[in-house]
């Protein structure tokens, strides 16, 4: 059991979360090497396909990612303190991250109608793949923080324990760090 001792320095969370945590990045890495590779060798393909994008809706979506992770971060500090609000706080998280959720399902659908897909270049491929493995981990990260949600107003968690919450929260804030790479690297950067 993880005491809240705030003077006590540990790896938030389990340890098993962490090496999953440092696989899926890992994999995120290899994908964002071969995507800068691809782009330095078309970069006319890359550039002509992140006009087509909509970076308004990419940054609306940063914005609800961000904002689902500060209040996961308020939450998780509510709780190691005692204080009031984890839930609310967890389920508003839940409802910024459906921002992204929402936004992306548009984005793609835009996207689709519009006659781009997985085959139509190199840069799409990467786009569609890149964002769908994302949008996949955004899930699961809404999943955990409904069971967190949950467990919190069952009273399960109470501050003497942090691993379950902080363990969710991590992962939470994988899934946020690895936006704010995807973000600039597919609508920003040329």
């Amino acid at each position: 059991m993880q005491t809240s001792d705030p003077t006590t320095r540990h790896l938030p969370g389990d340890l098993a979360v962490w090496f999953f945590i440092f696989a899926e990045l890992a994999v995120f890495g290899i994908l964002f090497i071969g995507f800068g590779v691809a782009r330095s060798l078309d970069p006319e393909t890359f550039s002509a396909g992140r006009q087509v994008l909509h970076p308004w809706t990419g940054l609306v979506n940063t914005i609800g990612l961000i904002t689902a992770s500060y209040l996961v971060a308020v939450a998780v500090h509510r709780l190691r303190h005692r204080q009031p609000g984890i839930t609310l706080l967890l389920w508003g998280a839940i409802a910024a991250s459906c921002i992204y959720t929402f936004g992306k399902l548009w984005e793609y659908a835009d996207l689709y109608g519009n006659g781009y897909n997985l085959g139509t270049d190199t840069f799409f491929m990467f786009y569609f793949f890149l964002t769908f493995f994302h949008f996949m981990h955004v899930i699961l990260g809404q999943i955990i923080l409904v069971v967190l949600a949950v467990k919190v107003k069952r009273g399960d968690y109470d501050g003497d324990d942090m691993n379950g919450m902080e363990s969710g929260a991590s992962y939470w804030h994988m899934v946020d760090l690895v936006w704010l790479v995807l973000f600039p690297m597919l609508y920003v950067l040329a």
